[in-house]
């Protein structure tokens, strides 16, 4: 195995990536059974849904007490990105295997697949990618919930905070361009001002509104 990683750029990055992954499956397990989702219920999201941001966003509207339409029309906008997704990787990379190539979709699938410029390495970069994370994020919430259900409130022990900060690596390194940073300030400021107004998980949604700066940064350019 050691000798694989070594050897094998694109496993060695899966294989980080997976380890990243666990931690966030971990807090989404224990998050998910301290606000009172039955482990069978959190099974049956990580393996039909399998969308980590939407699944935090559910879990925190549903202790919101949000409506299951508010629930579902959060996810289908934050999930929203797959449909550019999908029409770049195309045919290309998931071939016969739409069906099941899309419900492994993620953006590390995707960014991985695109990384490379051989198709055959394209193809290899998404399925590893996107199986090796659906079986570690299955795997790893539910034993964050077996073990959320036994540690209490998940703040005590700053699992809650996984999640975001895993999300802060993923941002970090597409924050070169001046247009990217000023679309992430303002985000983050409009999110800020509407988290005491809205319930938890719609200040996310609010914060896509800042993104008409980046296309308005692009018109200007061209």
């Amino acid at each position: 195995m050691r000798s694989i990683l070594r050897t094998d750029p694109i496993a060695r990055d899966v294989a980080a990536l997976c380890a990243a992954a666990m931690v966030v499956g971990l807090s989404f397990g224990a998050i998910a059974s301290a606000a009172g989702v039955p482990l069978s219920k959190i099974i049956a999201m990580n393996a039909l849904v399998y969308a980590g941001g939407a699944q935090f966003l559910a879990v925190g509207l549903v202790g919101a007490g949000a409506t299951a339409a508010a629930i579902v029309l959060a996810g289908l906008l934050l999930n929203a990105r797959h449909l550019p997704f999908g029409l770049a990787i195309g045919n290309e990379v998931l071939g016969r295997r739409r069906i099941l190539g899309s419900h492994l979709m993620t953006d590390e699938s995707v960014a991985f697949a695109l990384a490379q410029d051989d198709p055959a390495r394209r193809r290899r970069a998404y399925w590893l990618t996107g199986i090796s994370l659906y079986l570690t994020w299955n795997v790893s919430a539910a034993v964050g919930a077996i073990a959320g259900s036994a540690l209490g409130d998940p703040d005590v022990f700053g699992i809650d905070a996984a999640f975001p900060a895993a999300l802060l690596a993923l941002t970090l390194p597409s924050l070169k361009e001046r247009a990217a940073v000023r679309v992430a300030v303002a985000g983050a400021a409009l999110a800020l001002a509407a988290t005491p107004l809205l319930p938890a998980g719609l200040p996310v949604l609010v914060a896509l509104l800042a993104l008409p700066l980046a296309s308005t940064k692009l018109a200007r350019n061209k």
